[in-house]
């Protein structure tokens, strides 16, 4: 629905700060969409666990902690590992091609200093590794949290920094290097969990 990818788009992006309140009837006028469609993609991204009802007032953009991010960054270490593991034992030639084509597009807009292009691109790279595992129980377990991983973890800085580590990420998958990706991935998970806490303290901070 375009409506809850806009949001989605604008609360993963940045776009909609933590806190910050989803008026239907503003929304509904930005988009230029009946309110009923406004309030189903808020319903939608409540059950994502990016925005929080609050009875009798405005939903809001959710506010995480660093408690969010530290139960959050366990999880997706373990499950993202073996993402890449399998997809380095499962892919097939259009699978990589795939993969080097999200990388390329990630590098070309960091190194033009386009962030939001970049962020999107680096997201992609995930989810087309968790396509490539070929596994549907792991595809589920990501597709209930993938939303609040890529807020948490997709607003990443150094964006040559990321393109660098996924591009590493890329040649050990397509070698079938699986002891590589067994330390390489916990490791490059955790600068972007830095980054998430980082955000976090400075918001803190800024109020």
């Amino acid at each position: 629905m375009r409506v809850t990818r806009v949001l989605r788009d604008d609360i993963v992006l940045g776009r909609r700060a933590p806190g910050s309140r989803l008026i239907e009837r503003d929304i509904a006028a930005e988009l230029n969409v009946s309110r009923l469609p406004v309030r189903e993609a808020i319903r939608t991204l409540v059950g994502e666990g990016v925005v929080v009802a609050r009875p009798r007032s405005w939903a809001v953009v959710r506010e995480f902690t660093h408690d969010d991010i530290r139960d959050f960054g366990e999880v997706r270490e373990a499950i993202e590992t073996l993402i890449f593991v399998f997809a380095a034992e499962r892919h097939t030639d259009e699978g990589i091609a795939r993969l080097r084509a999200a990388y390329e597009r990630e590098f070309a807009a960091a190194s033009a200093d386009e962030v939001e292009a970049a962020r999107i691109a680096a997201g992609e790279f995930h989810e087309i590794a968790a396509e490539l595992a070929g596994n549907e129980m792991l595809g589920e377990l990501i597709a209930v949290f993938v939303t609040r991983l890529r807020w948490l973890f997709g607003q990443h800085d150094d964006l040559l920094g990321m393109a660098e580590e996924h591009r590493l990420i890329l040649d050990a998958v397509a070698a079938r290097d699986t002891d590589t990706l067994r330390w390489m991935i916990p490791r490059h998970l955790a600068s972007g969990q830095e980054a998430a806490e980082r955000r976090l303290s400075d918001q803190a901070y800024s109020i």
